[in-house]
């Protein structure tokens, strides 16, 4: 059931739309006198007004809009000139369909513009080869799809809804007054606030999903605020956060020395970044200044180096240096806040940002950029790659037998794939079935309009301005099938002006819909039929297969003897199955669940391969030991490490169904032995945090998953770790 807002909204797009498009049709057909000019300037603000989805406001729309008007020029030039035979435009409809559909990557915009511009090319690309007309045809599209631009801008435009910097200032600022005691959120507010940065709650448009540096600044900004009150929350759940904002109010207003100054001390410069954070997003601007974060961690951990290894009454107890752990972790999650803020609201090129392979779209170029978006999706694992290559494939297939068949009307076969494709193939054909049907009806009706009107073209065009209203109206509201039958009517009227028709043409119609809607429907079932739902289960396979290494390789680092002889581990490889893994999450989210269970907590493994891939950062950036550590501890630290990546290879195994190897020796979970150092205790807080959380993903797997799977416990059976009852989504 759609909102009243949204209704509004539906009916404002169709009075545009239908404005629009009558015109510069009703003009160039009656006036002129010339039917290539009034198709094309018909057909213009459909394509970009109704069959593309342009997020945003008006004036944000319209701009998609002219932006895109040279890229429909061209299509339509390229169609006009590939219609001189079948098989040019099919090659022409493979490039274009899959270049367009492609154009997912770069961002919610040019998807939603990417089926209007298939729509010109494809009107184009059929015959009569006329291009001497092409002059014609651009004049109209051009027309058309400036009108709508102007609709868009002046005739009851569409309001911007909240920004994306907006409410992550809003997230940023309830993170700096937690911290300052200012307010007493409960953990769940903290986390609601964080989930209010979702990119699912936002209009497309407000989403940085693009390319660019600003953009993917703003989106990790995003993800550190919300790592940020997550551990928050966590923190105030324990007690931590609390005690520590008490000790520092009243260390302050005594003015004497604490026992855990180092907190106080970094907690109120924790304080103060947030608020000038918080300041920078509301007015879109940096904070002027230099990093601050930098100098506040680095001086954080020299005094609990220096307390640790001092006289045996300095040294803080071990729960202060578990607190202090946790603490570190906080300014972490804040240091990346403030520096994403800073290239998300600059956008300029920088020098390079430790560490480089979090922050290496902050000195690459506009070029680079692109190019690692564009190749970092060019491969199989990619649900945008296949969508491209599924929707290319379907609509060439479509022009083939349109072309070969010789049927009348033909486009309409490539229009029904186009608008009817979906990721899965219980989707397709869902919509195929209601989309069939309501062709079916709206063609009989058209018959009987044809029939009853005859070749009375007045009639027709005193029938096509209010239909296009009410179906551009209506077909919104009631859905697919109703979409389709008021289409039928409307592209009858239409037709029935430009050249003389019969109720012939509602036979065709039925004709090129049922041709289009199997051709997408065999398209869906041969080429990957179930959507993100395997895709998801393969990349999440693969991040937890790259998980191992960096587990193992940080701890390397932190118990190398002599300290830094050995490398950080390399993130690349990880951070690219991160992205690939989130882009397939997020279509998954977008499917129908079906009937099967959902095969894990998929959003539990983002969590958990982030907190690995800023532990594998920041643990070798902040804490490699001056000495190195007691040879017990590392042996154990170590052995840890290796249990943690057998337990992320054995999750990986059982997402994708394989055998996967036996449960193995758990990480101890006893205080690590030697003396309490720094380096120590944040490598055991660390490895502990892994160690929970992995835990819930696998005590959240189905038991048909974990019964199968050698050495596995019954759940609540010594040795398995008890969990919620049903997987996640």
């Amino acid at each position: 059931m759609k909102s009243g807002a949204e209704r509004t909204e539906i009916l404002h797009r169709s009075l545009r739309v239908s404005l629009a498009a009558s015109a510069g049709f009703y003009p160039f057909l009656y006036g002129l006198h010339d039917p290539e000019l009034a198709l094309y300037a018909l057909f213009g603000p459909i394509a970009l007004g109704l069959l593309s989805s342009i997020p945003g406001s008006g004036r944000q729309r319209a701009a998609v809009m002219l932006k895109a008007l040279p890229v429909g020029l061209v299509l339509v030039a390229l169609g006009t000139v590939l219609a001189v035979a079948t098989w040019a435009a099919v090659l022409g409809m493979l490039v274009v369909g899959f270049l367009l559909a492609f154009a997912a990557i770069a961002g919610p915009r040019p998807a939603g513009a990417a089926p209007g511009l298939q729509l010109f090319y494809i009107l184009a690309c059929f015959p009569p080869y006329e291009p001497q007309t092409l002059w014609l045809r651009l004049a109209g599209l051009t027309f058309g799809v400036v009108v709508l631009a102007l609709c868009e801008l002046f005739l009851l435009p569409r309001q911007a809804g909240p920004t994306y910097r907006s409410t992550l200032a809003e997230a940023v600022a309830t993170a700096g007054d937690t911290m300052a005691g200012r307010v007493s959120p409960s953990p769940e507010e903290l986390r609601a606030a964080g989930s209010r940065l979702r990119l699912s709650k936002f209009p497309p448009a407000e989403r940085p999903a693009g390319p660019g540096r600003a953009v993917r600044g703003l989106s990790q900004a995003g993800s550190a605020a919300r790592r940020l009150l997550e551990q928050l929350a966590h923190q105030t759940e324990t007690g931590e956060l609390r005690r520590l904002v008490r000790d520092g109010a009243e260390a302050g207003a005594r003015g004497a020395e604490r026992t855990d100054s180092a907190s106080g001390s970094l907690l109120s410069r924790l304080r103060a970044v947030c608020d000038e954070t918080a300041a920078a997003l509301r007015a879109g601007r940096p904070a002027p200044g230099p990093q601050r974060m930098d100098g506040a961690i680095d001086a954080f951990q020299q005094t609990r180096v220096r307390q640790a290894t001092g006289p045996a009454a300095d040294v803080p107890p071990v729960p202060v240096l578990r607190r202090q752990a946790a603490l570190l972790a906080v300014a972490e999650s804040v240091r990346i806040l403030e520096i994403s803020v800073r290239v998300g609201l600059d956008g300029r090129r920088t020098p390079p940002i430790k560490p480089r392979e979090l922050f290496w779209y902050a000195e690459a170029s506009t070029p680079q950029l692109w190019i690692r978006r564009v190749t970092g999706n060019m491969t199989l694992r990619s649900v945008q790659f296949q969508n491209a290559v599924r929707i290319a494939l379907a609509l060439a297939a479509a022009r083939f037998v349109a072309g070969s068949l010789e049927l009348t009307h033909g486009f309409w076969v490539l229009l029904a794939v186009l608008t009817l494709s979906r990721t899965t193939v219980g989707q397709a054909w869902a919509a195929i079935r209601k989309a069939v049907a309501g062709n079916l009806v709206g063609a009989v009706a058209a018959g009987a309009l044809l029939i009853g009107l005859g070749q009375h073209t007045e009639a027709y065009a005193v029938l096509l301005a209010p239909g296009m209203l009410i179906a551009f109206a209506l077909a919104p509201l009631l859905g697919i099938a109703w979409a389709q039958g008021l289409f039928t009517l409307v592209v009858a009227t239409a037709f029935a002006q430009i050249a003389p028709v019969s109720w012939r043409l509602a036979e065709a119609r039925i004709v090129d819909v049922v041709t289009g809607s199997a051709i997408g429907l065999l398209c869906a079932m041969l080429a990957w039929p179930a959507g993100a739902r395997r895709e998801v289960r393969r990349t999440m396979a693969g991040l937890l297969r790259e998980c191992g290494p960096l587990i193992r390789g940080t701890v390397a680092v932190l118990t190398a003897s002599p300290p830094g002889s050995v490398p950080p581990p390399p993130t690349r490889p990880a951070l690219h199955r991160l992205t690939l893994a989130e882009s397939a999450y997020a279509q998954f989210r977008s499917e129908p669940a079906g009937s099967r269970p959902v095969l894990a907590d998929w959003h539990g493994v983002l969590i958990a391969a982030n907190q690995i891939l800023l532990g594998a950062h920041w643990l070798p950036r902040f804490d490699i030991p001056a000495h190195a550590l007691p040879p017990e501890a590392a042996d154990r630290a170590r052995a840890d490490a290796r249990a943690l990546a057998r337990c992320t290879d054995r999750l990986s195994a059982l997402c994708t169904g394989e055998r996967p190897p036996p449960v193995g020796t758990r990480p101890d979970s006893s205080p690590p032995p030697g003396p309490p150092l720094p380096a120590l205790v944040d490598l055991d807080v660390w490895l502990r945090s892994l160690e929970d959380q992995l835990a819930r993903i696998e005590a959240q797997l189905p038991d048909s998953v974990r019964r199968a799977a050698p050495g596995t416990s019954e759940p609540g059976s010594p040795g398995s770790v008890s969990g919620p009852d049903g997987p996640g989504r």
